[in-house]
């Protein structure tokens, strides 16, 4: 008997129509049974007022809506940047001087919340999206409370910090008895454990944030909105970076043991001074902790998160895997787990959206990690004003990107086949304006030992740090740049043969250097590195700065689209699945890759007395610029012919098909 109830009008969805075929019906037999037999029970939205148990406060009810969600939302976000990608960025160089890590220890801690992130992620997806969101979100934020407690933990349990002497790096003879370095002696700190225990928490409470908590918002509000409150919320996580930097270059200027020691006699730009690195872990334990209250009082489904998801329409991509997939009872236990996994991962459109989101990821987290060291290198700035210049350029361009591109979504209420098309559009634009890191490379300064002899009228022989003007100075293998008369750059004082040191109005100024020719100034040299002789900077941060936002206006609406392109019921586990395969094949090779690369334009290593490489003291100005395109036009390329294919697989439903179109349609048989 067919159904009383009033039909939406259009086209019928071809994926969703349900013919008399009889041989159709033969072989979808039980599939079809199954549909049906699910589908007589709809969904059931505990919808209710805002509260902890009984208490409901009528002033709390205000916040009982998309809006007050998102604010929670965002704030926690704000916190999880701020620690994961601000703070521990900020902080493991000295992490690694006062507990005695190795580099390839300090990547390990650095990879712990990614290691975390891809190994919860798709079971707390598949069962989260069944569940209770906000309170998923709360315990989000109880993990990266907890996290930072015990990343904080060593500072409490290590004893004082022993700085030990200076190092003067000016020429002294000596009679060559020095100590050298044990090259036996290396081990791992005894805090390491605690490290990469706190990463691996944080990562368990970045978990829930990015797949049910962006789910939750779309549960929410309709299909027009979702981008833009998707970009708002983004938005504001990109702000949470800032934050942790801001906080973290604030507090290394505070003594590490200032809790303990009241007077002491170094000064903040001493190589051997270590900040306060623990105040802001300890600072975002109590943030994350102070929003698990609030979090926890949201209910299951927002008030009119029912009228809302029936009045949805369905823009899945029409293929057999979405049939079974609006099934009201599939996928609700893990006994279907394997099975929608296999359903979501032959949906092409899907699939092309998530190499789309690698390669983009690949690229965002690249450039992150490594704008300040071609900031510091090409324009010869500080590493901290490297790093702040970098910041500035990067967080207002993701921050715009985001917004800009959740309002443009929403105002011209794009669907699925709309956005991948702005996708692509944004991609061939942010690609355009990446050409400028070749037209804003600088040519190498002159660097003696390096890229010149310490002779300017010698054009022949082995350049090498080592000359006669600076035989038997013992000097140390530090990097301590500085600048002479002649606009030639030296490896540090000792190298340069300097024989004193002294500060004037603040900057340290060397004299009697064998090495510099000599001159009436009456002094040799200026620490730190020679300016740059190019002045393409404003050019380079102007253009760099549209080339973030367009970026991060493809990842909006790759996000949005990813939502779109899967069934409704399946949008939580949809995001955990891309999150995997960005963590796995974006942002965790991301850096390394790019690492790998740009390392292949030094020209300077650091090597210890046992002869074993560290980091790279300067490089190939243009080389450098050059890799930087070669890899950011490589991973670009890829994205465009990734979305160009999902534009090109999408069919997208043929008429209008809502939710309760297709109840209606399968309770009519």
């Amino acid at each position: 008997m067919k159904s009383s109830k009033k039909m939406v009008t259009g086209r019928d969805n071809p994926t969703f129509e349900f013919t008399e075929d009889p041989t159709r019906h033969q072989k979808s037999t039980t599939d079809a049974e199954s549909i049906q037999e699910s589908a007589k029970s709809t969904e059931e939205f505990e919808e209710g007022p805002c509260g902890w148990g009984t208490f409901t406060s009528d002033c709390i009810q205000r916040c009982n809506n998309p809006k007050g969600y998102l604010l929670c939302y965002s704030l926690l976000a704000v916190v999880q940047g701020a620690l994961v990608n601000g703070l521990v960025n900020v902080n493991l160089s000295t992490i690694e001087k006062r507990y005695n890590l190795s580099s390839s220890y300090a990547g390990l801690i650095s990879t712990g919340y990614d290691i975390s992130f891809c190994a919860l992620c798709l079971f707390i997806s598949y069962y989260g999206q069944k569940g209770h969101k906000p309170r998923w979100l709360a315990f989000s934020a109880f993990m990266l409370g907890l996290g930072s407690l015990v990343f904080s933990l060593p500072h409490f349990s290590s004893g004082l910090y022993n700085h030990g002497a200076q190092v003067r790096d000016i020429c002294r003879f000596s009679n060559g008895n020095s100590t050298g370095e044990d090259c036996n002696t290396s081990k791992a700190s005894n805090f390491l454990f605690l490290f990469l225990l706190g990463q691996l928490l944080h990562g368990v409470g970045g978990t829930p944030l990015y797949t049910l908590g962006t789910a939750y918002i779309d549960d929410s509000v309709p299909n027009d909105k979702t981008s833009l409150y998707i970009g708002i919320g983004s938005g504001m996580s990109v702000l949470g970076p800032a934050f942790g930097y801001t906080l973290g270059g604030q507090i290394l200027d505070i003594y590490i043991d200032f809790d303990h020691v009241s007077n002491v006699e170094l000064e903040s730009d001493d190589s051997r001074w270590l900040g306060a690195w623990w105040i802001g872990f300890i600072v975002c334990w109590i943030l994350s902790w102070c929003m698990i209250i609030p979090l926890t009082c949201f209910p299951k489904h927002l008030p009119g998160t029912e009228k809302v998801q029936r009045e949805k329409v369905s823009e899945a991509h029409s293929n057999v895997a979405s049939l079974i997939l609006i099934s009201g009872h599939f996928g609700k236990g893990f006994k279907d787990f394997i099975t929608v996994l296999m359903k979501m991962l032959n949906n092409s459109v899907f699939m092309c959206l998530v190499v789309a989101s690698c390669t983009e990821g690949l690229v965002i987290t690249g450039f992150v990690t490594f704008l300040p060291k071609f900031i510091e290198n090409q324009f010869s700035q500080t590493a901290s004003l490297a790093a702040i210049v970098g910041g500035a350029t990067l967080i207002p361009g993701a921050f715009i990107g985001q917004i800009s591109s959740g309002i443009i979504i929403s105002k011209l209420k794009f669907l699925c086949g709309s956005m991948i098309k702005m996708a692509i559009a944004t991609t061939v634009i942010s690609l355009l304006f990446a050409s400028v890191f070749i037209f804003s490379s600088c040519v190498n300064n002159p660097f003696a030992g390096v890229n010149q002899n310490y002779y300017p009228n010698k054009t022949t022989g082995h350049i090498k740090l080592e000359a006669p003007c600076n035989a038997g100075c013992h000097c140390h293998h530090v990097f301590n740049p500085i600048c002479g008369v002649d606009h030639v750059q030296y490896f540090s004082g000792c190298y340069a043969g300097c024989m004193n040191t002294t500060i004037k109005d603040n900057r340290h100024i060397y004299e009697g250097c064998s090495c510099i020719p000599q001159n009436n100034l009456g002094f040799d040299a200026n620490g730190g590195k020679c300016d740059a002789t190019c002045n393409h900077m404003p050019m380079f941060l102007g253009l760099f700065l549209f080339t973030v936002v367009f970026t991060f206006m493809t990842s909006t609406a790759i996000t949005t689209a990813v939502l779109r392109c899967v069934p409704s019921s399946q949008r939580s586990f949809s995001l955990g699945i891309n999150w995997v395969f960005v963590r796995l094949l974006g942002a965790i090779p991301g850096p390394i890759i790019f690492g790998t690369v740009i390392d292949k334009s030094c020209v300077l290593w650091n090597e210890d007395d046992c002869g074993n490489r560290g980091a790279c003291w300067t490089y190939d100005n243009p080389k450098m610029a050059l890799l930087f395109i070669a890899i950011g036009t490589t991973c670009k390329v890829i994205t465009i012919i990734a979305l160009a294919a999902a534009h090109f697989l999408y069919k997208p439903p043929t008429g209008v098909t809502t939710i309760s179109h297709v109840s209606n349609r399968l309770n009519s048989r």
